[in-house]
């Protein structure tokens, strides 16, 4: 055949056919292949979302009020004086505390005696809530602390409260105040070291280039360094001391005095920074003034003039030295990582749960039917229930009261009360920005059928 012949025949016109084809099928592969898939599934999901919304539902509208109403109450009572002295604690922590301290009490190498008993110990010093302690969990994290040192700290944090395990004792009974305490213990260790096995591997790489760092230079004492974290943490602690449910002992006697604790920790914070930190004498003063002059223009108000406080510390170390820049970078670092995810979090808590006293769109007769006696089921749910809920400290506890009143169980009330301080939805969309998702889960995991398995033998104890 000859190629005029070859060209216009059919075998010729069939094989550019099926080649144009088989072309505009890869074409369209590949355009399938660069279409963004997640943009486009986004936007549909959102519609959808907008399109059958059950705006004018009775509960719905309730519901999301009562998640308004819940991000209201968590902005006033939590932020100023919990969050944003988080904030600054953990800057400092990673600006100021060197990563061979860190590294020497905390890090994968330590002992391990030695890191568990101080991240148990410097939680239950704290005694924050779930929200409170991420900023400082993030803070030792990022600085190279072992994984389960870091979770051991993050559980202690808002579990080991002493004021909220003695309140405990005193309202739900001194056997339940007392399982608590042990639970949360136990707890803190625990998952500390669950976490450090499932993650062997990361924790054994990261020891091994610990071993390898070269040792850093001291800029200061580390006395220094203490008595500067140590005011800071006054302020955080005293300013939040809550009224305990009695009138007479050590916690109302500090309760009564915590202004004047938290004023001479601010006192101790304003000297360190002037003689270790580069602070002029005059900025301290003028500070001084200021926070003198808001006080007595709003005597029974404290929050006015605690902004005005932190105001003139952020000014203070945002026109020092390169250091104290640098813990205002670090500063401005979590606060701008954890802020929105927080309050998004708090917001959809809101809207599934409400607040205490008031439903969600999930109706609390459900919560109350399902947490009944002491099977299996219900002390699941009781701890998934309180890994999802956002307990502010010690609210956890006038809660369970009233579920115990309701038919709650005492098995699924101490689950509730081990997983529910050291977890919530909040706390989740946090700790996945801050160590990924497979870990988030896993610590989430461990607490729930840690308090799971707790509850469950604690309801056929009692």
């Amino acid at each position: 055949m000859s190629d005029y012949e070859f060209e216009n025949s059919p075998a010729k016109n069939g094989n550019q056919a099926q080649l144009s084809w088989m072309a505009r099928a890869q074409s369209f592969a590949q355009q399938i292949r660069e279409f963004e898939w997640r943009t486009f599934l986004g936007l549909i999901s959102v519609f959808a979302i907008a399109y059958f919304l059950p705006v004018g539902s009775a509960r719905f509208d309730a519901a999301v009020q009562e998640s308004l109403r819940l991000v209201k109450w968590y902005a006033q009572e939590h932020v100023l004086l919990c969050l944003i002295p988080a904030f600054f604690i953990a800057g400092a922590i990673s600006v100021f505390v060197s990563q061979a301290s860190v590294m020497r009490y905390l890090g994968p190498n330590a002992n391990k005696w030695l890191a568990y008993g101080v991240a148990s110990v410097a939680g239950t010093i704290l005694a924050v809530c779930s929200c409170t302690v991420l900023p400082l969990f993030g803070g030792i994290y990022k600085m190279g602390a072992g994984l389960g040192p870091a979770v051991a700290f993050l559980y202690s944090g808002p579990a080991i409260n002493v004021l909220a395990i003695a309140m405990t004792a005193r309202v739900l009974g001194i056997e339940m105040g007392v399982a608590r305490a042990i639970g949360a213990i136990v707890f803190s260790i625990a998952a500390g070291l669950a976490m450090h096995f499932l993650f062997r591997k990361e924790e054994q790489h990261k020891a091994r280039l610990a071993a390898a760092l070269p040792v850093c230079e001291v800029r200061r004492p580390l006395w220094q360094n203490v008595v500067f974290l140590g005011a800071q943490v006054g302020v955080l602690v005293f300013a939040n001391w809550g009224r305990p449910d009695v009138t007479s002992g050590l916690w109302y006697a500090v309760y009564e005095r915590k202004w004047l604790l938290a004023s001479l920790s601010a006192v101790t914070l304003g000297v360190a920074l002037w003689q270790w930190f580069g602070v002029s004498f005059r900025a301290l003063v003028a500070s001084a003034v200021a926070i003198a002059c808001a006080s007595a223009i709003s005597p029974n108000k404290t929050e006015f003039p605690f902004v005005v406080g932190v105001v003139c510390l952020s000014l203070v170390i945002a026109f020092g030295t390169k250091e104290l820049r640098e813990w205002a970078g670090a500063t401005w670092t979590f606060a701008k990582l954890i802020f929105p995810l927080l309050f998004a979090g708090v917001f959809v808590a809101g809207l599934l749960l409400g607040r205490p006293g008031h439903e969600g769109l999930i109706p609390n007769a459900w919560v109350e039917n399902l947490v009944g006696g002491n099977s299996l089921r219900a002390n699941l749910f009781a701890g998934v229930s309180g890994a999802l809920m956002y307990f502010a400290t010690l609210t956890e506890v006038p809660i369970i009261q009233g579920l115990l009143g309701s038919g709650m169980g005492k098995g699924p009330a101490l689950a509730l009360l081990l997983a529910g301080p050291a977890l919530s939805l909040p706390s989740m969309l946090v700790l996945r920005a801050l160590m990924g998702t497979k870990k988030m889960l896993a610590y989430v995991g461990i607490v729930v059928i840690l308090a799971t398995i707790t509850g469950l033998l604690y309801g056929n104890l009692a």
